[in-house]
């Protein structure tokens, strides 16, 4: 039978010893010499576990495979060190399964119980540490077990034994072989994969050899045929003798290469067959075959899937994410997202946007946090270029040295791409301004994928709309920013009784409006728990370094109402500002969320925002300081036009109905809205976020700049006509 499965060969050593001597030895002269990996078989005295997880620490670059008998091993126990030894050797696990280390499995109830193993270890590697497995098979249950940590990588899972050919057709990633078994035993797998609707090709044929004396020309000869008609990809060779391992690899695994490739041109370089099961969960609509090789692209059913299709807070399910690490790849996202207009189309720089507009539905989401180069440009000016997936943590700390910062937020795990192209309300804002009164220069992709620079003197116009409403013009891929000179702030954290919410926020309100611009607060509340009372969370950041201003700053505060908690410290901005916490996209439902933008903390705005408090539709409600410098500031200077607002309201609630319900009693106070901080998309939080004459403005400057409205899903604002009416897309 002729057969070839398109896998390019590898080259493995078998380690099959029950003596500890030497073990390390022949692991690391496999490595060096260029093995391909390591094969540990449980066997005798030694635990291939152990051995394996001994070698991973010795070696740097070969894969571990151990064969790890099920007699003796709990598969979810399994799963979870599989996971952890993966993650800790950087991605070379392969793990291999056999029910018994003395015999081949080959009655159906072993080898249904090795298929009940493989579907626990993998449900482990699937789930989360919080989450309860549960399984209910004849051989194996789970009844709640946690999960573990993911490992760094899709482990392949090798079955072994001649009673274990269908079993790795119809669920295993390869079948290890020995001797006659490999000819009757791959038809068996061919037709246990057709029969569970794969590939044959998704198999991996793996076959363990006796070392030869017989020259090396001659022993590659023998072994061509089973690479050519029996399709074997890995070749593992069991060897004790130096000699032998030394001459295999430099003198039978070349020649053996060199004619494969001559007998299956293109064999060397062939890329591995996509899994029928990830072919299932492509979404229609979209073009696989003509993503451009230069793209890392992640789809439903790779690995790396769980780990983008979601934002920090919500969850999505996009059809392809697409993760480009220079601008010129970012061009070929963008001519790859023009070609699917009718798609959504979602960009993301570190994926906290509380709106969600970077995941969506069977869409594709242009994921640029490869882009996080942070570098200083000129230090007389204070000049820094940074990358767009860049967090703002990650840049407070590179500034932290030169005594920099530049205002941004309230933590350090927002990616800089959202931010420096909504507004920024950050810690520093009263004294410094918002974020993109900071920013110099941008680097852009185009709609139509040409790429420019924006400054006051190069495209202007461009650079007063990204200044406030970028993602609908263009995705980032550099910012220029001049940094403030902050050596240190004082930086407080006070908890405060709330019960007379009114009260509290109105005296809070005024005591921020006469505090001098150097210092910035923040206040979040949330709902009462029953028998407490309200508490609220003040943050506050002193833009100084002088003990006595910062106690000066803060005093006032101090009176406002009854404190549970206080701490004063003076530190670097860096360690001010709030670390990065739990996973970046590991969010998940739909969070609801309003903002709205005020002139000033009346007693009647208060009553309100105390009213929807109470009645308990936010359970996260949090007022940030702005106006000072950010007020300065011309209003037709950026397309962030509301300049004259002094704080920033928002608030979340688990019901859209019931939050919005209790934000019109707040609406009449606002002045516009913030729409980073909202989940509506509709016209009208467009029309509120923009000034009449700044909306024009930037309805003629999409027309000019993305005439088709590829950028559709951040907030879209629609290209004006000719007539100077406006063309409606739907914003999916």
């Amino acid at each position: 039978m002729d057969n070839n499965y398109g896998h390019p060969l590898r080259f493995g050593l078998s380690l099959r010893s029950s003596a500890p001597a030497g073990l390390a030895e022949r692991g690391a002269l496999a490595e060096a010499l260029g093995y391909d990996l390591v094969s540990v078989p449980d066997s005798g005295e030694l635990d291939a576990w152990s051995v394996a997880s001994w070698l991973a620490a010795g070696t740097e670059r070969i894969i571990l495979s151990p064969l790890v008998s099920l007699g003796e091993n709990n598969p979810a126990v399994l799963g979870r060190a599989a996971a952890s030894l993966d993650l800790l050797s950087g991605g070379r696990l392969e793990l291999g399964l056999t029910l018994d280390s003395d015999s081949d499995p080959d009655s159906d109830t072993d080898s249904a119980a090795l298929g009940e193993a493989i579907d626990v270890i993998r449900g482990i590697w699937a789930g989360e540490a919080r989450a309860a497995l549960r399984y209910d098979g004849e051989h194996y249950q789970l009844h709640g077990a946690a999960g573990g940590p993911r490992p760094a990588h899709r482990v392949p899972i090798v079955v072994q034994g001649d009673g274990t050919p269908a079993l790795a057709g119809a669920t295993a990633d390869g079948w290890l072989a020995r001797g006659a078994a490999l000819r009757d035993g791959t038809a068996i797998v061919d037709a246990a994969a057709r029969a569970a609707g794969r590939d044959p090709r998704e198999i991996r044929r793996v076959l363990e050899i006796e070392q030869s004396d017989v020259p090396s020309t001659a022993w590659a000869a023998e072994l061509l045929p089973l690479v050519t008609g029996q399709g074997v990809g890995d070749i593992l060779l069991q060897g004790a003798d130096p000699a032998v391992i030394r001459r295999f690899i430099t003198e039978v695994a070349p020649a053996l290469r060199q004619a494969a490739d001559l007998a299956l041109p293109g064999l060397s370089t062939a890329t591995p067959v996509r899994p029928a099961a990830a072919l299932a969960l492509r979404v229609a609509g979209i073009d696989y075959d003509s993503i451009p090789l230069t793209l890392a692209a992640i789809e439903p059913g790779d690995h790396d899937y769980a780990t983008v299709h979601s934002t920090y807070l919500r969850g999505g399910s996009p059809g392809l994410v697409l993760r480009p690490h220079t601008a010129e790849q970012v061009t070929d996202a963008v001519a790859f997202a023009r070609r699917h207009r009718e798609l959504p189309l979602g960009i993301r720089s570190g994926g906290h946007g509380i709106s969600g507009r970077s995941t969506n539905r069977d869409g594709i989401v242009i994921d640029v946090s490869a882009l996080d180069e942070i570098e200083v440009l000129d230090t007389e000016r204070r000049l820094v270029r940074i990358g767009p997936g860049a967090r703002w943590g990650e840049v407070a700390a590179a500034l932290e040295p030169y005594g920099w910062a530049i205002s941004s937020g309230d933590y350090g795990g927002v990616g800089v791409g959202g931010l420096a192209t909504a507004g920024g309300i950050g810690f520093l804002g009263r004294a410094h301004g918002l974020t993109i009164d900071h920013l110099r220069a941008v680097e852009l992709v185009l709609a139509d994928g040409s790429r420019v620079r924006a400054s006051a003197s190069e495209n202007p116009d461009l650079f007063w709309a990204v200044r406030g409403a970028g993602p609908n013009f263009g995705i980032a891929t550099a910012f220029e920013f001049e940094a403030a000179a902050v050596p240190g702030v004082g930086w407080a954290e006070l908890v405060f009784d709330a019960s007379d919410t009114a009260g509290f926020l109105e005296k809070w309100g005024a005591t921020l409006e006469a505090t001098p611009r150097d210092t910035t607060s923040f206040i979040t509340l949330g709902g009462a728990r029953p028998g407490e009372p309200l508490l609220a969370r003040f943050s506050a950041m002193v833009d100084s370094d002088d003990p006595d201003t910062i106690i000066s700053r803060l005093q006032p505060f101090a009176d406002i109402a009854p404190m549970y908690q206080q701490s004063v410290q003076l530190l670097s901005y860096a360690r001010a500002l709030m670390p990065a916490q739990g996973e970046a996209n590991g969010g998940s439902g739909e969070p609801h969320s309003r903002s709205g933008l005020l002139e000033h903390m009346t007693p009647e705005f208060a009553r309100a925002a105390a009213g929807l408090l109470g009645s308990g539709a936010s359970y996260f409600f949090q007022i940030r300081a702005t106006g000072g410098a950010a007020s300065d500031v011309d209003p037709d200077a950026t397309a962030y036009a509301h300049r004259s607002a002094q704080f920033s309201v928002a608030a979340m609630g688990a019901s859209a109905e019931r939050l919005d319900r209790g934000w019109a009693a707040l609406e009449p106070a606002f002045a516009g809205l913030y729409l980073s901080f909202d989940t509506g998309t509709g016209p009208d939080r467009i029309a509120a976020a923009f000034p009449p004459r700044t909306l024009e403005r930037l309805r003629a400057l999409k027309a000019q700049y993305d005439p088709t409205n590829l950028f559709h899903d951040n907030f879209a604002i629609t290209p004006a006509t000719a007539s100077g009416n406006t063309e409606t897309r739907a914003a999916r």
